[in-house]
């Protein structure tokens, strides 16, 4: 399995863009990230994760080409908690130096009775805060406890201080959709180029 890198003339290269591909003995993940935009392709083998993944890229604004084969035959675990990971790392390379980018950014998401927030911070100094109660424990092949494990890898890998909260909701499949919509607005704004410094008093992140 592998992603297609598209091939570009002198000068045509995004320059926030990275392709990655991760090999396990569980799972095989190819990611293809452009930060400032493209098609958004997403294929897992788990249906509502597929949903999840292709409404983040499209709030964040991303060109995401993601293709993931795992031991699905166990359970959703291994594939979602490594496309994490693989996306993440692709995240962080795109970022480069972080130089220009806002860093700071937060949205707060409505989907019919739940409303759910995000906070983030680009910070280099990753961190997960989640407080989400699912009311259902499955939404198709998708275990709801996995938005947590998907978060949690997202968040370390791509060197993101990241807090999420479900304010309230009783449909989790609600729930979990304003959450990964509220990240991906936030992470759409934090990754805005706004100067060409670095934000941040230390003159690094």
């Amino acid at each position: 399995m592998s992603v297609k890198v598209p091939v570009y003339r002198a000068g045509e290269a995004p320059s926030r863009a990275y392709s990655i591909e991760r090999k396990t003995k569980e799972t095989q993940i190819a990611v293809n990230l452009c930060l400032d935009g493209g098609e958004v392709r997403v294929s897992t083998g788990i249906g509502f994760f597929d949903h999840m993944l292709t409404a983040l890229a499209f709030y964040a604004g991303f060109g995401l080409e993601l293709e993931a084969a795992g031991d699905l035959e166990v359970d959703g675990h291994h594939t979602v908690e490594d496309t994490g990971i693989v996306l993440g790392q692709a995240l962080n390379h795109a970022l480069g130096d972080r130089k220009g980018i806002r860093r700071f950014a937060s949205a707060c998401i409505p989907m019919d009775e739940a409303l759910c927030f995000a906070a983030l911070d680009f910070s280099n100094r990753p961190f997960l805060v989640f407080d989400a109660q699912m009311p259902q424990s499955r939404m198709g092949d998708y275990e709801s406890c996995l938005t947590e494990e998907f978060l949690r890898a997202f968040a370390f890998n791509s060197g993101l201080t990241l807090h999420m909260k479900c304010r309230y909701g009783s449909n989790a499949h609600h729930i979990t959709e304003a959450l990964f919509k509220a990240l991906g607005v936030a992470i759409k704004e934090a990754v805005t180029v706004t100067g060409t410094g670095v934000t941040s008093t230390k003159g690094v992140l």
